[in-house]
């Protein structure tokens, strides 16, 4: 088993797991690594520093409203235009198999109050692939990071044939814009409870794709999310967020060369992505994501992939 880490973003570039005399690439990915950076498309990345939707690009905390810098219409999503993705990270080998990368976001970036020193340390320990965030704030800031991978994890095609379940029963609703309404709800006859395993063609016979934040059982033993797929390759994680955001690529595209034996189209891969609640800094009844000096932020994210 391989993976390539990228010091842009802190981009998963490739992941490769073995399987009979093959080695599949699970992630989706561009052939040329600089196409992450002419060809944005949240591949691999580490969203930040919130990840997910703010409503109308602000916010207010202690009095003070501050206005960030929209990417998607009036919001902005995954940090803003020059969110964490885009930006260069200083990357050094941390033990044989890992690697560990850190960015200073200085006060202002993309709107958000604050210095924040971000460490991410990545390991592959045999078949798992652990990822350790880190922030310190130097001031009262929102810090929402979540890891982007698009998981395929037949290397090619399509994932309406991989069997996925979820320890959620609930989810947080959302309008048009995808901005949560502020409300929980039971995932009773949603098409996206997947508490039982299913395929997803089963979950979505009608192919009009998933994109939605669910609350996850805080479990630390049993895994948040299982997928597997024809080949056998089997893909459980763990995490110590109370989010998952569940999409299943329904905008993918084809925007540059992708990895050999690759395609990028719609539903060519899904992503699982813990993460705090969506617009957590304007939903006071969600979890709050403001950290600061003396409360740091971190999250421990574990992916293990192994033949069933």
């Amino acid at each position: 088993m391989s993976v390539t880490i990228l010091s842009l973003g802190c981009i998963t570039h490739d992941w490769r797991v073995p399987l009979d005399d093959t080695l599949v690439p699970i992630v989706l990915s561009y052939r040329d690594p600089a196409d992450h950076l002419r060809h944005p498309g949240s591949l691999g990345i580490i969203a930040g520093r919130v990840a997910n939707r703010i409503a109308n690009a602000q916010f207010s905390h202690d009095g003070t409203t501050y206005q960030l810098a929209a990417n998607e219409g009036t919001n902005q999503l995954h940090g803003g235009p020059r969110g964490l993705a885009s930006r260069n990270w200083d990357l050094e080998p941390d033990g044989s198999t890992g690697v560990q990368l850190q960015h200073q976001s200085p006060d202002g970036d993309q709107g958000f109050p604050g210095r924040v020193d971000f460490t991410v340390t990545i390991r592959l320990q045999n078949n798992r692939l652990i990822y350790d965030m880190s922030a310190v704030p130097d001031r009262a800031t929102p810090i929402n990071l979540a890891q982007h991978s698009y998981y395929n994890l037949m290397g090619n095609g399509t994932i309406w044939d991989h069997q996925l379940q979820i320890a959620a029963n609930a989810y947080t609703p959302t309008d048009g814009a995808l901005i949560p309404t502020g409300m929980t709800a039971l995932l009773d006859g949603q098409p996206f409870d997947y508490r039982q395993s299913k395929l997803i063609r089963q979950a979505d016979p009608a192919q009009k794709g998933t994109d939605v934040n669910l609350v996850l059982e805080q479990t630390a033993q049993n895994p948040a999310a299982t997928l597997s797929a024809p080949n056998g390759l089997c893909l459980k994680l763990w995490t110590d967020q109370p989010g998952l955001q569940l999409y299943t690529g329904a905008k993918l595209s084809a925007k540059a060369p992708p990895m050999e034996a690759q395609t990028h189209q719609a539903f060519a891969g899904l992503c699982l992505e813990p993460q705090h609640f969506p617009d957590a800094p304007n939903q006071l009844q969600f979890p709050s994501i403001i950290y600061t000096p003396e409360r740091p932020y971190h999250q421990r994210l574990t992916i293990e992939v192994s033949p069933v």
